[in-house]
């Protein structure tokens, strides 16, 4: 299988797999514990356990839940799953129990791949059908029958803002398609080595890094988790060309006091900011002390991560802006549902290979979520003249004072301006004079001497009153979820 920018990629995670493992590669290496995996031996492993699961009487295209944190086990469990074309469904260890006991409830997984770790919590809340796979239990090994690449491939449930969590299906295409948007927008290469510190149990650390280096033919630096104090040092000794993070992370690393070497910043070819809007200030902030390029991107579960990217240098980035369409078309829909014309706001919109076959049993969510053939983001933004996007903010986040729309993302961005600022969030607080207010929550540096006055009158400098804060609350840290991006809706009750 060879990687073509001009096309998505034909056949399944199996035959891509089977394709690296021609030669012996590095595919991994885990700087915590020394360990490495070449492609080939990626491929015995994840044979031998997919005909262990075969042999187990699990059918192809039923969900086989995976309880891992990153590492070499967890690895080895997801590509266990995909080569045998059985429906990975990714278990969010940051859930909590009620949400992981639905997930596993809902999947209908019979069987899971559980980390020692996890093991007696996982007990306490699994419905009584569910099995915790052992090595033993894999010793029967069955031939696996052929599947094509429009097999169900992953289910991964999206953390939503009310409601039940909605299982988001992707087959074998869409999956392999969302790798490839990655590997496109970055020009990756079999050169390239990246690091990622995001949990596979979320799309970015699954489709981008995973699923791109499969692509690209790549190799990947993993690690359980982001360490402050660790990053660069890991970036050196793993030999990482590029990395793909979350703008706290960015913002953390920046107002740490550990610095990278200079061969460090000299190999780094960019860093990848996804999942969340990344401040301007702290985007410019991070390139003029380090020296490394930041590439703001877009992407959802829904679409196996990234649909817009900005390119890299020396193209035009536009800070500011998650960037273009990759692999995928975008537009902007008007309330009426039509497509917008250029600088005009709307809901941002998304066809392409990489998009979701369904949310698993939930039609009516499914047939909501599209307008014909697009999936509706539910992202506010517009198109430029050169069709880079810049995203207002959310539908279900909109501040709407005295009957006006207010974007959070606003008032972030003049918050992040205060160089003492690591998290900022604004948010709605119910009133009954305006219906809403705004209010907004911080976490800044230790030290720090920055008071509630002055940020809200930093604010009414910049946006007036009306859209200021009438109250700006100092936490030690902002709620967020597993990919790092702040829960601004969990905020109010939080408060």
């Amino acid at each position: 299988m060879i990687f073509d920018a001009a096309s998505p990629p034909k056949g399944t995670v199996k035959d891509w797999l089977d394709a690296r493992a021609q030669s012996d590669e590095i595919a991994f290496v885990f700087p915590e514990t020394g360990e490495s995996l070449g492609w080939r031996g990626l491929r015995e492993a994840a044979r031998d356990m997919a005909q262990g699961l075969f042999g187990l009487g699990i059918r192809q295209g039923e969900s086989v839940a995976i309880v891992h944190p990153n590492g070499r086990a967890g690895v080895l469990a997801v590509y266990a799953a995909l080569y045998g074309g059985f429906r990975a469904t990714m278990i969010n260890l940051a859930a909590g129990p009620d949400a992981i006991a639905y997930a596993l409830e809902h999947s209908g997984a019979r069987f899971a791949f559980v980390h020692d770790s996890q093991i007696e919590p996982i007990k306490k809340i699994a419905p009584a059908t569910l099995s915790i796979l052992t090595d033993s239990m894999l010793r029967d090994r069955t031939p696996l029958p052929d599947f094509g690449p429009d097999q169900h491939a992953l289910l991964m449930y999206t953390s939503g803002t009310t409601g039940q969590p909605k299982g988001v299906v992707h087959t074998h295409s869409s999956l392999m398609a969302g790798g490839w948007t990655t590997a496109v927008a970055h020009e990756l290469s079999p050169k390239d080595r990246g690091f990622c510190v995001l949990p596979i149990y979320h799309i970015n650390g699954l489709c981008v890094t995973m699923m791109g280096a499969l692509v690209s033919g790549g190799s990947l630096a993993m690690v359980a988790k982001f360490s402050t104090s660790k990053f660069w040092g890991q970036v050196d000794t793993s030999m990482v060309t590029w990395f793909s993070v979350v703008p706290t992370i960015i913002s953390h690393l920046l107002h740490s006091d550990k610095n990278p070497s200079k061969a460090v910043c000299e190999r780094l070819r960019f860093g990848r900011s996804a999942s969340s809007a990344l401040a301007i200030e702290t985007q410019s902030a991070f390139e003029e002390r380090f020296g490394v390029p930041i590439i703001e991107t877009m992407g959802l579960t829904e679409t196996a991560a990234q649909i817009l990217s900005n390119p890299l240098p020396p193209a035009v980035r536009k800070i500011g802006s998650p960037g273009v369409a990759y692999g995928n078309e975008i537009c902007i829909l008007t309330p009426d549902l039509t497509p917008a014309p250029p600088l005009q706001e709307g809901e941002i919109a998304v066809r392409g290979p990489n998009v979701m076959a369904e949310y698993l049993d939930n039609p009516s969510a499914t047939a909501q979520s599209f307008e014909g053939d697009w999936l509706r983001t539910g992202d506010l933004g517009h198109l430029d003249e050169d069709g880079y996007v810049f995203v207002t903010g959310r539908l279900k986040e909109l501040i709407i004072k005295g009957g006006e729309n207010i974007a959070p993302r606003e008032i972030d961005e003049v918050l992040y301006s205060e160089p003492d600022i690591i998290e900022a969030a604004a948010f709605a607080r119910p009133c009954q004079s305006y219906g809403e207010t705004v209010e907004a929550a911080v976490s800044v540096k230790p030290g720090s001497s920055v008071s509630e006055a002055a940020l809200i009158d930093l604010c009414q400098q910049r946006l007036g009153k009306f859209k200021s804060p009438d109250c700006i609350h100092f936490l030690p840290e902002l709620p967020k979820g597993p990919s790092g991006k702040i829960q601004r809706l969990k905020l109010v009750d939080l408060i």
